[in-house]
């Protein structure tokens, strides 16, 4: 079993793996009907957010590990300020999907392109994918900027792909091939 590269440390992050304890903070963004407007979960209950985390506190274990579900923390303090993940949703073709969250006090500061920079670089230099894909609503041009400056291209508009508290929703869909990533790219 292969020893992974975590926590991943950026110039201002460290995404590490969830800790129990953790649940109060992700509860705090994870509660917030503005920050989950465009996720297909949430507004959640105390009970969801300790379901999550405990899903995340579960894939650590599995063998080979396929869901690395991270905690996003501030770099000097240690403050929990999201979360991001990245999921091997197609070991065969070295496929993942990857996403993120930031509390709303975060946000426009610069950390969703740093932690996304940061989750593809451990993708294709730690676990040798060939393939990322996001999906965003189109709606969301905050989460569309980051995957731009990440480098991922847009492929496809799916059209009512995802029913969000009762409302289909399109999603862009977003993807970057190993053979795109420079891995200069992680220091930005």
């Amino acid at each position: 079993m292969p020893d992974w590269k975590l926590p991943i440390t950026t110039p201002r992050l460290v995404l590490r793996d969830f800790v129990e304890e953790d649940w109060r903070s992700v509860h705090e963004y994870g509660s917030d009907p503005e920050v989950v407007r465009f996720m297909p979960w949430g507004p959640n209950t105390e009970e969801d957010t300790r379901a999550f985390v405990a899903r995340a506190l579960s894939a650590r274990q599995e063998k080979p590990r396929r869901t690395f579900e991270l905690a996003v923390t501030l770099g000097e303090s240690g403050g929990l300020i999201g979360g991001c993940g990245i999921r091997v949703s197609r070991p065969t073709d070295l496929g993942a999907d990857m996403g993120y969250c930031l509390r709303r006090d975060c946000w426009g500061r610069g950390y969703g392109t740093e932690l996304s920079l940061a989750i593809v670089g451990f993708g294709f230099e730690e676990l040798g994918l060939h393939r990322i894909i996001a999906t965003c609503d189109p709606d969301n041009v905050a989460s569309v900027r980051v995957l731009e400056k990440t480098g991922m291209k847009r492929e496809a508009t799916l059209r009512e792909d995802s029913r969000i508290r009762g409302v289909w929703r399109d999603s862009y869909l977003y993807a970057i091939l190993e053979s795109e990533w420079t891995p200069s790219r992680g220091d930005a």
